[in-house]
């Protein structure tokens, strides 16, 4: 594997960071998660606008164009012979002191390791998850905005650690208010009638990318798209749940805290979504 670090490629043996790096005593960065399909990277644009939305809001200057990362992510996908994989690019705050301040920084560093992932069994797809509300809430907007992808990435790993200790893949976060906020890694999704429901970012939602594309395949579906705050009750009672993220695409949710959605099985609006995604991602995108 050949990994992009500030425009020089190295093995996965030679790459390294500073001890000194931002990024790793601070969790002082951003990043973001990639995917490549059929040759082609999906929706690399978004996903890089997003990564300047989280960079403005943490006042970190990113030191290449919209338009040299892009060009960047595509190259590391060339390097590496992808063409169905996971890119995961990250910018740190640089090399610095031990001290809090990021202006002794003097230079961000850029990194992309394109490579292979999968997050959930392909079994899971077909059949369902199960999983669970964890005590760990999202972080609060006026601590640290769920909307940007820090390095920082701890609230999500606790939860995280609290689902697997709990014997599920994936779990349900609340915000402080108590209402439905995310996943650990996903955004979650719930169907009622001929509705299909998700939290606000408002809620402590991320602005996902597959969030955005599902709701507009729903959209052109002539379903009804609706972002209100929902309870564990409206998960509870749904007519079919599923969860979007860039590395896990679109996972059914057939048992929340031991309630059985419905049938018990992956509905028929959740198994649409999930063949027209698939679609999608195989004929758009930049080529490689």
């Amino acid at each position: 594997m050949k990994i992009f670090i500030d425009g020089k490629y190295y093995s996965e043996r030679d790459a390294k960071v500073s001890v000194f790096d931002h990024g790793l005593l601070y969790g002082d960065g951003v990043f973001e998660g990639i995917r490549a399909y059929n040759g082609r990277v999906f929706k690399l644009a978004e996903h890089i606008d997003r990564l300047f939305y989280s960079a403005q809001a943490i006042m970190l200057k990113l030191p290449m164009t919209h338009r040299q990362l892009m060009d960047a992510t595509v190259d590391a996908c060339r390097k590496n012979k992808i063409r169905n994989g996971y890119i995961r690019l990250v910018v740190t705050r640089g090399v610095g002191s031990l001290g809090l301040s990021p202006y002794r920084c003097k230079k961000p560093s850029v990194i992309i390791i394109a490579d292979q992932v999968q997050l959930y069994p392909p079994a899971l797809y077909k059949k369902g998850l199960d999983i669970i509300t964890v005590p760990t809430v999202r972080n609060l907007h006026s601590a640290l905005n769920p909307a940007i992808k820090s390095l920082n990435y701890l609230n999500n790993v606790l939860a995280k650690i609290e689902a697997i200790n709990g014997g599920c893949e994936e779990a349900i976060m609340l915000n402080s208010e108590g209402y439905i906020a995310e996943c650990t890694a996903d955004n979650v999704f719930i169907v009622k009638a001929n509705q299909l429901m998700t939290p606000p970012l408002s809620a402590g939602a991320l602005y996902g990318i597959t969030r955005g594309t599902v709701m507009d395949l729903a959209r052109d579906n002539d379903m009804e798209v609706s972002e209100p705050n929902l309870t564990r009750y409206d998960l509870f009672n749904a007519d079919e749940c599923f969860i979007t993220g860039t590395g896990a695409e679109i996972v059914p949710v057939v048992k929340i805290d031991g309630r059985v959605i419905k049938g018990g099985k992956p509905g028929p609006v959740t198994t649409k979504l999930i063949e027209q995604y698939r679609a999608l991602t195989n004929e758009t995108g930049e080529p490689i």
